[in-house]
């Protein structure tokens, strides 16, 4: 007898109408209240990290300006070093990385 393969196997339908039937019978919160819920998380988190502190300083960076010997690469916009140069073309140089 030939055995079709693209059939439901009785015992995995079985588990998956059990499924079905669990989930409607279950008792889903109400949309409102759930929204409700993350308008409360949501106004809890403002000006919080992820570990829970209270961030309210200022981030201070100093920028260096690109070196004589660098150059930036047209294709991965990173800052490298002159001897990583691969190409140069309308202008634009292209490191040895973008280029293999």
């Amino acid at each position: 007898m030939a055995a079709d393969y693209d059939e439901v196997r009785s015992d995995v339908k079985e588990l998956q109408e059990r499924s079905l039937e669990a989930l409607q019978s279950a008792n889903a919160p109400d949309a409102r209240s759930v929204v409700n819920e993350l308008d409360e998380a949501d106004a809890l988190d403002e000006g919080l990290t992820p570990g829970g502190e209270i961030v309210a300083e200022e981030l201070i960076v100093q920028v260096i300006p690109q070196a004589a010997d660098e150059f930036t690469c047209y294709s991965c916009f990173l800052v490298r070093h002159r001897s990583q140069v691969a190409r140069e073309s309308n202008g634009h140089s292209y490191c040895i990385e973008c280029e293999s």
